[in-house]
């Protein structure tokens, strides 16, 4: 019995579901997407439309992976939908980039966000990259420990970033004075349709993570239940966050000074509080950030995991710690990518190549439900995907509306992950025929 393998710690419950939703969504990018939004699209009302637009499909993407988690409470998650959607070259393309790509790339750019507010804030002369890869390094180490401990720092930073949020809403309510106008300058055009779907990219990053979740279904106790529910719960949540804060910057900035800034949330705490109220909200970012990393750490290396139980990555990956019942080999593995990415690549670079494969994948994700309910019928317990399948085919389309917008807008950015995505067809070939498929 001690040579028994150890299996996953099902420790989770529908708290922590809920939180590890809202963590994997809310980063950085509430607190400085806002501005980016504003510089193409130039009217409050564009400006929060668009805010809202990505609630509706991230909250439409929520009912549609909270009905794939009641089918299959796998492990892996998003990895397992695709796999017995499509296939095992469709899942192991999704691992790959998400590995070299999406996770990593979403981990590095928050971690140079961090970097930037850790100099801010002390004064130090350490490169941003530098700082971003030590603390890739640190919470890697901790969830390393095994799920409990990731998934307490987790909670922990979750509500500390909830905590920040509420102290800027708070200030651009009741002490910030409004702004003369919040419109845009005389003569400045809206941005118009191509301005609102240039807007989204941002938009759905800052709204991007909810899946992520499902990638730690093997470790929750009943992940037919509290999965779903930690789905909706936290995407509403996380919605009317977004929408607020917006709402807030352009009543205190309106939208030329909102557009003229790059750092809005700072900017409304400095004009309220000084520079001891810029100071304070730097490092409720900072924490913030560090929140959305511990987040990712904590869940995509099961997706690796899984792949390699299936025999298309390396058999290490496929191992967990005997005492911490953790994937500690495939936690490092990202960890030490993730730190690689930041050391050499810029916030916007990272932006524009982890997006257009991020929602590439989300609409074959949605699709991977029309397919399983003609396969298998739908369900009558569980949740439901409301309006399928019009709803989800909306949910598709606009994310790859979204990604085919980024590839032509940045295509030199977005190429980089359309490469990766290729190169991983040669790559499943090179796994598919060196090993056989293992139990996942």
């Amino acid at each position: 019995m001690q040579n028994e393998e150890p299996t996953l710690a099902r420790r989770l419950g529908p708290f922590d579901a809920t939180m590890i939703v809202m963590g994997g969504i809310i980063g950085a990018g509430i607190f400085v997407n806002p501005s980016v939004v504003a510089r193409q699209v130039h009217t409050p009302g564009l400006v929060l439309g668009a805010w809202a637009i990505g609630g509706f499909i991230a909250l439409i993407g929520a009912f549609v992976y909270a009905e794939l988690a009641a089918l299959r409470p796998k492990v892996g998650g998003q990895y397992a939908y695709l796999r017995d959607a499509y296939g095992p070259v469709v899942a192991f393309l999704y691992g790959w980039t998400l590995l070299l790509v999406v996770q990593t790339g979403g981990m590095a750019g928050a971690a140079i966000v961090f970097g930037r507010y850790f100099r801010e804030l002390t004064g130090s002369g350490v490169p941003e990259q530098v700082v971003a890869a030590v603390t890739l390094g640190v919470l890697t180490i901790v969830n390393c420990l095994g799920v409990r401990a990731g998934s307490n720092v987790q909670n922990f930073l979750m509500i500390t970033k909830l905590a920040a949020i509420a102290l800027l809403v708070a200030v651009g309510l009741f002490v910030a004075g409004p702004a003369a106008s919040t419109a845009a300058a005389p003569g400045t055009a809206s941005g118009g349709m191509v301005g609102l779907a240039t807007a989204m990219v941002p938009v759905l990053f800052a709204y991007g993570g909810w899946q992520t979740a499902s990638f730690v279904a093997g470790e929750m106790r009943d992940p037919k239940r509290d999965l779903p529910r930690g789905l909706l719960i936290g995407v509403i949540g996380v919605i009317v966050v977004y929408v607020t804060v917006t709402w807030v910057c352009i009543r205190v900035l309106g939208v030329t000074d909102l557009a003229a800034t790059s750092t809005p949330a700072s900017e409304i705490m400095r004009r309220s509080l000084g520079d001891r109220g810029a100071r304070i909200i730097a490092l409720g970012i900072a924490l913030s950030t560090v929140g959305f990393l511990s987040q990712s750490i904590l869940t995509a290396p099961r997706v690796y995991y899984a792949m390699a139980r299936d025999g298309v990555f390396f058999k290490a990956v496929g191992t967990l710690d005997p005492r911490s019942r953790a994937p500690v080999v495939a936690i490092v593995l990202q960890g030490v990518w993730a730190a690689l990415i930041a050391m050499t690549g810029k916030y916007d670079q990272i932006l524009n190549y982890v997006v257009s494969i991020d929602v590439l994948f989300f609409g074959l994700t949605g699709a991977a439900l029309i397919v399983l309910r003609r396969r298998e019928g739908a369900r009558t317990d569980g949740a439901r995907t409301p309006l399928h399948p019009a709803s989800t085919v909306v949910f598709v389309l606009a994310c790859w509306a979204i990604s085919a917008t980024t590839v032509i807008q940045y295509p030199r950015n977005a190429g980089i992950g359309v490469a990766i995505l290729f190169v991983g067809i040669l790559v499943y070939q090179f796994w598919n025929k060196r090993a056989a498929p293992q139990t996942a």
